[in-house]
């Protein structure tokens, strides 16, 4: 089956370590600060990472996603961190060769307010969203109009799906300084569309941890070609063929994807440490409560009534979230690398996601499709990801790509997304530098 699918830093700013040094992985890690280390499932592939011989924080505390600090230019230099030489000059743009600047730049090229984290306002977000999810099943189940209820489905799948983004960001530590805080909010909001807070915060912080690398990737990573070659009819249908690739989330959240182990449900799971176990059965537990409670409420107003309300709702919420996730990764005009070995880096791998203009559902999602600076700094609140990519883009030149200018409705997505799935099908078993192939026997767009 398909990939699908945080963590960052919160409270005050820390002094910053003085330099980096490159762990034998290949990845660079601030000095006197252990290297991550990786929690393999039973294929080898990591699961999860966490600093070693570092106390955990406070019990609900997460780990940091991104470095606190990366190389300047000449540090860089003086570490032979390769640089592209060639900046600046009338040439080709390479997206796979290491861009003349660093998270450094970036980071400083964004307004402080922007890393500002108000709680008020961040809540203020969950209560629209909840009163918006309420008034609409309500007013669905009073009008029970057939002519309505497909509106319905449409409108109440994207409050789902803007419910999830708000408790992405308490995953990350974005909604607020307050880890008990975030941890409530975030159960709340993932519990009630059936995802496992914890087991999934857990493990899309190994995304971002390993954005854009081939192996340890977690989100809609690419298939090698031994293992796409490796995959049956049924499976390459469903991962490759519409509908299927939108329908994929909790298929994800039981299995995971090809060549990797692990469910998001059982604390043993080589996604999580032992130390992360007493979090995964709390979130397992608040998982099989909701279920519960809408096991009642289907008792109490019909199967039907339920499938209406809520069912049919949370199939379009999913759609939404494997529709969104897979196109800030995949679908660019021109081949977006991914990276293996001493070749990938935080910021590299960070750079090959894509921001995308959804709309009308902008604002309704939470500025979502602002995703490359969320990738880089996922500890920015959603409400300033839109500000701070502004303030980046003369820094990021042409490694930042311009998302396409949507109408209303982001129905030109639906083409980039059919042309992705027939041509992004794996990447070479070799190099560190590699691109999506496609299949000779798949159709050209």
């Amino acid at each position: 089956m398909a990939s699908w699918a945080i963590s960052s830093g919160y409270g005050g700013f820390r002094p910053l370590p003085a330099a980096f040094r490159r762990s034998g992985s290949g990845l660079r890690y601030p000095v006197g600060i252990t290297p991550l280390r990786s929690v393999s499932g039973g294929d080898g592939l990591p699961g999860s990472f966490r600093p070693v011989g570092l106390g955990r924080l406070s019990g609900w505390a997460l780990g940091v996603s991104a470095p606190a600090r990366v190389l300047t230019l000449n540090e860089e230099a003086a570490n032979g961190e390769p640089r592209d030489e060639g900046a600046g000059k009338a040439e080709a743009f390479d997206p796979g060769m290491p861009p003349p600047f660093g998270l450094t730049e970036i980071r400083a090229a964004i307004p402080k307010h922007c890393w500002v984290k108000d709680p008020w306002r961040s809540m203020s977000y969950v209560v629209r969203d909840v009163v918006v999810v309420l008034g609409l099943a309500v007013a669905a189940a009073r009008l029970d109009n057939w002519i309505m209820w497909p509106l319905y489905w449409v409108a109440q799948g994207t409050m789902f799906w803007a419910l999830f983004v708000l408790g992405h960001d308490c995953g990350h530590g974005s909604f607020s300084n307050n880890p008990k805080l975030n941890s409530f909010v975030g159960h709340l909001l993932h519990s009630s569309i059936l995802v496992p807070y914890h087991g999934w915060r857990i493990s899309h912080r190994t995304h971002h941890q390993s954005h854009g690398h081939v192996e340890k990737d977690e989100s809609w990573h690419p298939l090698s070609e031994k293992v796409y070659k490796s995959l049956d009819t049924l499976s390459r249908v469903l991962r490759f063929t519409m509908p299927f690739p939108l329908l994929a989330f909790p298929l994800y959240l039981f299995a995971r994807s090809p060549g990797k182990s692990g469910t998001h449900f059982h604390p043993s799971s080589g996604l999580f440490l032992p130390s992360e176990k007493k979090d995964v059965i709390t979130s397992t537990a608040c998982w099989i409560a909701m279920l519960g409670l809408l096991v009642g409420l289907t008792c109490f107003i019909s199967p039907i009534k339920m499938l209406k309300l809520y069912g049919i709702p949370y199939v379009f919420f999913v759609m939404w979230l494997d529709f969104v996730t897979y196109l800030h990764h995949h679908g660019h005009e021109d081949k977006l690398p991914w990276y293996r070995s001493k070749e990938w880096s935080y910021l590299r791998g960070g750079l090959t996601t894509l921001d995308r203009d959804y709309g009308w559902f902008n604002n309704i999602h939470h500025d979502i499709g602002t995703h490359v600076i969320h990738h880089l700094f996922p500890q920015i609140p959603h409400y300033h990801l839109v500000e701070a990519t502004e303030a980046a883009k003369p820094v990021l030149g042409k490694y930042y790509r311009e998302p396409k200018k949507s109408g209303p409705l982001p129905l030109h997505l639906f083409r980039v997304l059919a042309r992705s799935l027939n041509n992004d099908r794996f990447v070479p078993d070799t190099g560190d530098v590699v691109y999506y192939q496609t299949d000779d026997r798949s159709c050209s767009s």
